[in-house]
């Protein structure tokens, strides 16, 4: 089950106020019969016998109609109280839930984003934005449910036996067998229906996988006239998560006809037996109908169960698959006592480092040794798969290594804190991605402080202060979700303004000039050199026009360092360097 030690500290005194209330509305509907049966009993049967009434220290003789008026006065009152509980107690009962969900979702988001990229490549977005929303909102249901129906039911189906023996020991032997009936019934429905539930949540994970790949995705499905097989993929998983929603359905279905069934049935019994009985004079009319109206009682309880039976598997499977976020700690932990490392300037430095992603058959990157020093600009280039990304990615450990070391200023990352060592790092990622809101804010998600001067500074360096002012609003034009009213290359001017106001001790930029235009690209080199005379610059680039003038280039080839030197000592050093040269340059650019 959830934790919920947050949830009831914050919540218990509404949690006892909902007990509280469950039981007066209870008792009074408990109440009511047998004061009907009283007005039938005494005030019609027995009208001329002058009768007692006691409630709530009130004490009084009348008889006939006087009396009737004054027990059905009680019985106003006491009806009016039991409404007054019952609303009270859905109100805070869904107050209690969605303070529950939210709590819920906020352990969730929490937990996700400490996740490492390996919990993201294993779970997968989109069974982790169902686990959010859709499995949040079922259990929310199902509390909503617990604290409605299942504390009322069964001690309603109870105080309805009881209550019932009080008027007529004998007819109650009807329950006995009906009862057992219901609980092999919805033993019954449970088996079927668990199952159903559990494969329900997993086709609603991918419903939303063929849905969000699709609209992630729109641009390559519209070029390759592919919209009718998009549209065939997601009716298929539509299809089959209508069809497992039917199966229980029917299920459903079925049960809702067989309790009104036993129902009434139950109820033809005990009408039956009963007139029997007050043929006899064994019972009087007035408890012949209390005890019908305890025996709807105790069968409503037992149908609302059921119906809470329903809700609970799906619930509950929702639940395990919520506990399996919140359980599932990240393969990447600060160590217990992290070092802090106060030096500054930013050195970087792999020591025999090699990684391999989970269930692959070989290593990504083996054996890399290099390191780069602040004031310099070190290039890693190499062929699609080399492993460049996957290089970059250990020094803010978005990844750990599987051997080797990675060292920041002397320190191994691994005994640093994340967030320490991310504050040193201003990171370009090689997908661009945007935020919703304005130029300036998401400018200033590097740096929360930024005052309007560094964001324009920076926007500058990276070339983007030019589309920025030509816009109609400038700095305050509203960039719409994921980046989708400007272009590549403004997205990737934008995203490196934000790592540049950061002003940090690391840069790296993962091959986040390829949208650019070779003017462009220059120009930014060339200003961003100016700006890094401090820090150290780690390029991925694909271009050999980007990486020529840096300090040190690093070829990668199938995760492995094929040669280190600058441009002309690789081309005569490094054979796969001067391949990917003469494939993207011509003799003339090469002399």
């Amino acid at each position: 089950m959830i934790k919920l030690s947050r949830f009831l500290k914050q919540y218990t005194v509404y949690i006892i106020i909902i007990v509280l209330l469950t039981f007066m509305q209870l008792l009074a509907n408990l109440y009511l019969p047998a004061l009907m049966a009283d007005i039938v009993d005494k005030g019609i049967v027995q009208k001329d016998v002058v009768q007692t009434i006691s409630f709530l220290g009130y004490s009084g003789e009348y008889k006939g109609i006087d009396y009737i008026l004054r027990v059905g006065a009680i019985m106003l009152l006491i009806s009016a109280g039991g409404a007054i509980c019952t609303v009270a107690t859905s109100f805070l009962s869904s107050r209690t839930a969605m303070g529950f969900a939210r709590i819920i979702r906020n352990k969730l988001f929490i937990k996700i984003e400490g996740f490492s990229l390996q919990e993201f490549d294993k779970l997968g977005t989109a069974t982790l934005i169902t686990r959010t929303t859709n499995d949040v909102t079922q259990v929310q249901s199902a509390t909503i449910m617990m604290f409605s129906i299942a504390i009322t039911a069964p001690l309603t189906a109870l105080g309805g036996v009881i209550m019932a023996l009080r008027e007529d020991r004998t007819l109650t032997w009807i329950f006995a067998v009906v009862i057992p009936l219901l609980m092999v019934l919805i033993a019954f429905t449970l088996k079927f229906v668990m199952p159903l539930f559990k494969l329900m949540q997993v086709k609603i994970d991918k419903l939303n996988l063929v849905l969000r790949e699709n609209l992630t995705g729109i641009r390559v499905v519209r070029a390759f006239n592919r919209t009718n097989t998009e549209k065939i993929r997601f009716d298929d998983a539509n299809k089959d998560l209508m069809n497992n929603a039917i199966k229980v359905n029917k299920i459903m279905a079925i049960l809702s006809p067989l309790n009104m069934l036993i129902m009434n049935v139950t109820i033809v019994a005990v009408i039956w037996f009963g007139s029997i009985r007050v043929g006899l004079g064994n019972i009087e009319v007035g408890s012949l109908i209390a005890f019908m109206q305890y025996g709807i009682q105790i069968l409503f309880g037992f149908a609302m169960l059921s119906m809470v039976f329903i809700m609970i598997p799906r619930a509950q499977v929702s639940a395990l698959r919520i506990n399996e976020v919140l359980e599932m700690e990240s393969e990447i932990q600060d160590s217990e006592n992290p070092m802090l490392n106060k030096n500054e300037g930013g050195y970087v430095e792999f020591k025999d480092v090699s990684f391999s992603y989970p269930g692959a058959e070989q290593e990504a990157i083996s054996n890399i040794t290099f390191s780069a020093k602040p004031g310099e600009i070190t290039a890693i280039i190499g062929g699609t798969g080399s492993g460049k990304s996957t290089l970059i990615n250990m020094i803010p450990r978005f990844y750990d290594v599987t051997k080797g070391e990675v060292l920041v200023d002397g320190i191994n990352v691994r005994k640093m804190s994340q967030e320490s060592i991310r504050a040193k790092i201003g990171f370009v990622p090689q997908k661009t991605v945007l935020f919703s809101g304005t130029i300036t804010e998401n400018i200033k998600y590097g740096k929360d402080d930024a005052t309007i001067e560094e964001i324009k500074h920076a926007a500058t360096i990276a070339q983007a202060s030019d589309f920025i002012n030509e816009m109609e609003n400038g700095y305050e034009h509203v960039i719409a979700q994921g980046g989708a009213n400007v272009s590549g290359g403004q997205k990737q001017r934008l995203s490196i303004a934000r790592a540049l106001v950061r002003k940090p001790e690391i840069y790296i930029f993962d091959d986040s000039f390829s949208a650019l235009d070779f003017k462009t690209d220059a120009n930014l080199r060339a200003a961003l050199k100016k700006e890094t005379t401090k820090s150290t610059v780690i390029l991925v680039a694909q271009r050999v026009a980007t990486v020529m003038d840096v300090d040190r280039i690093i070829v990668l080839d199938e995760g492995k360092i094929a040669g280190i030197g600058t441009h002309k000592e690789l081309l005569n050093s490094c054979k796969v360097y001067s391949e990917i040269v003469s494939s993207q340059l011509s003799e003339e650019e090469l002399s």
